[in-house]
């Protein structure tokens, strides 16, 4: 049995399950349907395919060592991040608390009040991009699998094999994970989409987001 491999497993998952800005996404997206949820979860697997990809190509090697380009993406992955949160912290002003039959009215991020929910093509796609641009933006991550991976490549055996391998876990990790989430809280829908409790999931996740996003833009390098 491969020890490295399940140590790998392990790490892998609790870094997948952290709580951070992508989960944050999936969460106040499955709020406003199922389609939105598993679209976010979809969007943040195909991010961490691109880091997964560029720690296994070297790429990120480069990135890491070019501070102009490092900050770059700091700058764009916070500023998204900060759009985000303050575009849920603006949709709690102009949702109204509830519709006509007294459920909570969630309405897909960017359609205005009183107008015909999005076609689910468009909701899929707007939410499969919030997810993979909050992952694949994350300045963070390229560090993280670069120190990562070679950690758990054993001595003595070709290094492009193994990535791949550790590389492909995590993204299989995510798709299980991600997916989850969405579902759970679509689940939960009926009692999360309480006027009350949208709101208060709402604002959480904006608060959340606008947190990152400010740490990002105006935090140091993070190196």
């Amino acid at each position: 049995m491969d020890a490295q491999l399940i140590a790998f497993t392990g790490v892998a998952a609790g870094m997948v399950a952290l709580p951070g800005a992508d989960f944050t996404v999936v969460v106040r997206n499955a709020l406003a349907s199922r389609t939105a949820g598993l679209a976010s979860a979809f969007g943040v697997a195909g991010g961490l395919l691109v880091h997964t990809a560029l720690a296994v190509a070297g790429l990120a090697a480069v990135l890491v060592t070019m501070p102009v380009l490092f900050r770059t993406v700091q700058l764009l992955g916070g500023a998204y991040v900060l759009y985000l949160g303050l575009s849920a912290l603006y949709a709690i002003r102009r949702r109204p608390a509830q519709d006509g039959s007294g459920t909570p009215s969630v309405a897909p991020e960017g359609a205005p009040e009183g107008e015909p929910e999005q076609p689910a093509p468009r909701e899929f796609g707007r939410a499969l991009r919030q997810g993979f641009l909050t992952n694949a933006l994350n300045p963070k991550a390229p560090v993280l699998f670069l120190s990562l991976l070679p950690q758990f490549v054993p001595d003595g055996q070709p290094p492009l094999p193994r990535t791949l391998l550790l590389a492909a876990l995590v993204v299989v990790l995510a798709l299980i994970w991600f997916p989850a989430v969405a579902l759970l809280v679509d689940r939960l829908g009926r009692w999360l989409r309480r006027p009350r409790t949208a709101r208060a999931i709402e604002g959480g996740s904006g608060v959340a987001l606008t947190g990152l996003g400010l740490a990002l833009v105006t935090g140091p390098l993070l190196r």
